[in-house]
């Protein structure tokens, strides 16, 4: 019978392995990200995946510098993250962004050698200024701020902060499940969030020029949050996929949080350009027999 090689004691070099250093006492977590520093955009209140996100990654050792649209989101940051600094910028107005970046490159210690491991983009807005109407009637100058905002500031973040990140570092955006499911109430968003699924594709090749840094993006089914519920119709489509989801349960924040840990970590080195669906098997449950009965029947 061969000998289980994890019940003896462990040798010098395993011990070596589970720690950050050579003599401490405490063992490096599997994402391998303690003490690493980590910019999240987007956190409005305790309900928002930023916050999710940002709470693994405090839970597991790192750093977390928010960056908030507003006043109010700051003050709810704070008192979220009490040991985590945040800094305001409305991405609308690229020299926000640059602003920002220079506001953390100062508190990274940038000139020492300061670096972050990786960027949280969390962020999409919506303007219906002349009420919901269908996808052929959208309002070109809402569906051009919603681009700007939800998409191309993803964009422009990381290219203001490119000097900012380690070379190896992770960006993660936040996209949804399917962006070719024509909901009507979601509106002109996901095409937006089409371009955003397209763009982490030529961040991750143009950066490669220089760099390893990673571009993903986290695209989870419908989730309960803040921002979700001001969408028209969004109870019922919540609902609904409940039904559609294989374990009959909504996704959690937190599962899509963890996705997002899992890719801003090391153990995560090899993927890249891509959007990862986590929906707990939604997209392949359309024809439950409880969905089709209700509907016939």
């Amino acid at each position: 019978m061969e000998q289980d090689v994890l019940s003896g004691p462990l040798t010098d070099s395993a011990k070596d392995s589970l720690y950050r250093k050579k003599g401490e006492e405490e063992p490096m977590g599997f994402l391998q990200i303690e003490e690493k520093i980590f910019v999240v955009f987007g956190l409005a209140n305790k309900k928002s995946v930023a916050a999710a996100i940002a709470r693994v990654l405090v839970d597991e050792g790192a750093t977390v510098i928010h960056v908030v649209r507003s006043e109010e989101r700051a003050v709810a940051a704070r008192k979220l993250f009490p040991d985590s600094q945040v800094f305001l910028c409305d991405v609308e107005d690229e020299k926000n962004i640059i602003r920002v970046r220079r506001e953390i490159g100062e508190a990274v210690n940038e000139v020492d050698g300061g670096r972050i491991a990786g960027l949280v983009h969390s962020i999409a807005y919506a303007n219906y200024s002349e009420g919901l109407t269908p996808f052929h009637g959208t309002v070109k100058k809402d569906f051009l701020q919603a681009f700007d905002i939800s998409c191309f500031s993803f964009i422009s973040i990381c290219n203001h902060f490119k000097e900012l990140f380690e070379r190896d570092a992770s960006a993660v955006t936040i996209s949804i499940s399917t962006t070719s499911m024509a909901a009507e109430n979601y509106g002109y968003m996901a095409p937006i969030k089409a371009a955003l699924n397209s763009s982490v594709c030529f961040l991750a090749k143009s950066f490669s020029s220089f760099s390893e840094v990673r571009f993903n993006a986290v695209a989870p089914s419908l989730l309960k949050t803040s921002a979700s519920a001001g969408i028209p119709g969004y109870i019922d489509s919540y609902l609904y996929a409940e039904k559609a989801i294989l374990r009959k349960k909504a996704l959690k924040t937190r599962e899509a949080a963890d996705l997002a840990a899992f890719l801003l970590s090391p153990r995560a080195s090899g993927i890249t350009a891509q959007t990862v669906v986590v929906d707990a098997g939604m997209a392949v449950n359309y024809f439950d027999s409880e969905i089709v009965r209700g509907a016939v029947g």
